[in-house]
């Protein structure tokens, strides 16, 4: 630092100093496998460290008062114009020293900024698409837990039972309900007339409220319902909720005959499955 540096500022110096060495203690603990109580200590000793150099700012170098100058006229004798010099002179010192100062306190901000990024590791790899697919394909079979394919003709109408993808029982985002219905009373939204064949409708399992599984079907109001708020969906309008807190539809998974009579997946859900989804549309 420039000679002639007053205590304020040395004091501001080390205080910010102290905040950019806990800073960067604190991201090399991260990298070599992280220590709670001691990332606690180092990031008590960065902010601290930045906030007695803030404090130590404005108490040292912000005007303490307010300065007012009467306007006089603008002629200068000599000596006045030599006492200005040097005092610019002295000014330029002071500069100086306020620009390390600045640089000091860039350090120190951007050292914390860089160890607060580093815990962002943690947070695991990008989810991509995953949360918009499930184990749903193409042509794959509805299994029953047991291992057994649901058919055509398993179901009595007013029948329900709980499917997952075939081979993928594992598949917890990909469980779905299918529920067997009159057809005549069915009301597809567009683009769903082929979905349920035979009066056989599928939907997520998953409540949209906060993810409870819903598995209990009142035949005589062709509703389904979540046991743990009662949100109610009618089955043979796309799953609406008519009743409690979910505000979106349970998604359908739309269905076709394969051989033998077997019940198969078209696609996909066409809609992301589960509760709070922040691309709802």
């Amino acid at each position: 630092m420039p000679g002639g540096t007053q205590p304020g500022e040395k004091r501001i110096a080390a205080a910010l100093i102290v905040s950019t060495l806990g800073a960067l203690g604190l991201a090399v603990v991260y990298v070599r496998g992280g220590q709670p109580q001691l990332e606690g200590a180092l990031l008590g000793v960065s902010f601290g460290g930045l906030g007695v150099g803030l404090i130590l700012w404005a108490k040292y170098l912000l005007p303490g008062t307010p300065v007012v100058g009467d306007r006089e006229t603008l002629g200068s004798s000599p000596d006045e114009r030599a006492a200005f010099e040097a005092s610019f002179e002295r000014g330029e010192l002071a500069l100086e020293r306020r620009t390390f100062l600045s640089r000091l306190l860039m350090g120190a901000v951007g050292a914390l900024g860089l160890a607060l990024l580093f815990p962002i590791r943690s947070l695991g790899p990008s989810p991509g698409r995953t949360l918009q697919t499930t184990a749903w394909a193409p042509g794959k079979r509805l299994m029953r837990e047991d291992g057994s394919l649901v058919r055509v003709g398993d179901l009595e109408v007013g029948g329900i039972v709980t499917a997952f993808p075939e081979d993928r029982p594992d598949a917890a985002d990909s469980q779905i309900v299918a529920v067997r219905v009159d057809p005549d009373q069915i009301r597809p939204r567009p683009g769903r007339e082929d979905w349920s064949p035979d009066g056989h409708v599928a939907y997520s399992k998953i409540c949209t409220h906060v993810g409870c599984p819903v598995g209990l079907y009142r035949q005589t109001t062709h509703s389904l319902l979540c046991p743990c708020h009662q949100s109610t969906f009618d089955v043979l309008d796309g799953a609406r909720p008519i009743f409690g807190p979910a505000t979106r539809s349970l998604p359908q998974l739309p269905l076709m005959v394969v051989e033998n009579g077997v019940l198969a997946a078209r696609r996909d859900f066409t809609e992301p499955v589960g509760p709070g989804y922040w691309n709802r549309g």
